[in-house]
């Protein structure tokens, strides 16, 4: 598994505690993770919280990392779900 570093365009999924899924994009994935659980992330996992990491890719550029969240946010829960269970983690802690 390759090493999650600042400045790294990446795209993430999060399991809530309430069992929901959360996608972002971050250039910083520790960072990132840190203030969705400290409820400073996004509005949607604040009042869910913890979260946990389950999927991390990451992208040459910002652009890339951008549209590939749109794709990932448009795709069904049960897609996601196939998503986390291929293990894409690339990156991440």
């Amino acid at each position: 598994m390759a090493e999650s570093r600042a400045g790294q365009n990446g795209v993430y999924i999060l399991r809530c505690a309430d069992g929901t899924l959360y996608t972002g994009w971050t250039n910083d994935l520790h960072s990132r993770l840190a203030a969705h659980n400290a409820g400073k992330g996004a509005k949607y996992t604040k009042g869910r919280r913890p979260v946990e990491l389950m999927y991390w890719e990451t992208h040459l550029t910002k652009g890339d990392a951008l549209r590939r969240e749109c794709a990932i946010k448009r795709l069904t829960r049960a897609e996601k779900e196939a998503l986390i269970a291929r293990g894409g983690k690339d990156g991440g802690l």
